[in-house]
C-alpha cells in the first residue's frame, strides 16, 4: 500500500529510542524526511544517523520537552530546515510507577509538564503552518491506561486521560482545515519502559520480574509482548493519506488486552 507520505515532513518526539524510534524508523521507511528530538544526545545522533542509511534527510535536535520554551523550539527549528510540518507525533516517556499516596504535588506537578505541556505545546507551534497548507496529521501517543486503567500508575493513567480529552477535542476543532487528530494507545510492548515498569511491579509486591511478565503474557489473548514495529505501523497509517478520514479517535494496539466492546 502507498501511503503517500514521501517527501513528507514528520517531527517525532522522544524518538532516540523504543516507540518514537520505532516511529521514527517506520515514517523513513515510507519516504519522509524527519525532524528527531530526545533528551539523551549521544542515543539521539546514533539513532538519526541509522535512519540516515535509508536515504532520507534527518535532523535531530536534542531537547528536553518538559522544559518551557522547549517544544516550541523544536518546531521552529524544524520549519526553519523544512518550511513546514506535516506530520507531528508527540510521545513522552511514561511518568514513575507507584499508588496514589506515593506522590507529592512535585511529582503530579512533573508529570503534567512531560506528558500534557510539552504535547500542548508541540501542537500549538505546529497547527499554524498546518492550518495554512490545509494538510497535516497530529498523532499523540498515549496509553492503553485511559481506556482501562492500569493498576499502580495513577500518573499516566490520569494524565494521559487529559492528553486524549485535549485532542478529541481539537479534532472537531481542526477538521475543516484538513488536519486530522488521533491518540494510539500501545499496550505492553517490549521497551526499556516495560522493564521499568516489571522492575517496580516486582519490587512492590515482592515477586520477581520474570512473574510479572508471566502476567502480562496470560492477560494479553496474544500470549506475547508487542513489538515496537508493530504499534509504529498504526502510527504510520494514521499519517497516510489513506487515512484522510479517520480523526477523533484513540485506537489500541495491544495484542487484545483491553476487555472493553469500545
Amino acid at each position: 500500500m502507498d501511503l503517500g507520505i514521501d517527501g513528507r515532513v514528520a517531527v517525532v518526539a522522544a524518538s532516540s529510542k523504543g516507540l518514537g524510534r520505532a516511529i521514527a524508523e517506520e515514517l523513513a521507511a515510507e519516504g519522509a524526511h524527519l525532524v528527531m528530538c530526545a533528551r539523551g544526545e549521544a542515543k539521539l545522533h546514533e539513532a538519526a544517523d541509522r535512519i540516515r542509511e535509508l536515504g532520507r534527510t534527518v535532523i535531530a535536535i536534542p531537547a528536553d520537552l518538559s522544559r518551557e520554551g522547549e517544544p516550541e523550539r523544536v518546531i521552529d527549528e524544524a520549519i526553519a530546515a523544512y518550511g513546514k510540518i506535516d506530520i507531528l507525533v508527540t510521545n513522552t516517556g511514561g511518568p514513575p510507577a507507584g499508588p496514589f499516596e506515593s506522590h507529592d504535588m512535585e511529582a503530579w506537578r512533573a508529570a503534567v509538564r512531560s506528558n500534557l505541556e510539552s504535547v500542548v505545546g508541540l501542537t500549538r507551534a505546529a497547527l499554524p503552518t498546518m492550518k495554512l497548507q490545509r494538510w497535516g496529521r497530529i498523532i499523540n501517543v498515549t496509553s492503553i491506561a485511559v481506556k482501562q486503567p492500569v493498576d499502580n500508575l495513577i500518573l499516566s493513567n490520569s494524565v494521559r486521560a487529559a492528553v486524549t480529552g485535549m485532542a478529541r477535542t481539537l479534532a472537531n476543532e481542526v477538521a475543516p482545515f484538513g488536519i486530522t487528530v488521533n491518540c494510539v494507545l500501545p499496550g505492553y510492548t517490549r521497551t526499556d519502559r516495560l522493564e521499568e515498569l516489571a522492575g517496580a511491579n516486582a519490587a512492590r509486591e515482592g515477586v520477581s520480574i520474570e512473574e510479572i511478565r508471566d502476567r502480562w503474557h496470560v492477560q494479553i489473548p496474544m500470549r506475547r509482548l508487542g513489538e515496537p514495529r508493530e504499534f509504529a505501523a498504526m502510527v504510520a497509517f494514521l499519517a497516510s493519506e489513506r487515512a484522510s478520514y479517520i480523526t477523533g479517535t484513540s485506537i489500541q494496539v495491544d495484542g487484545g488486552w483491553i476487555q472493553s466492546l469500545l
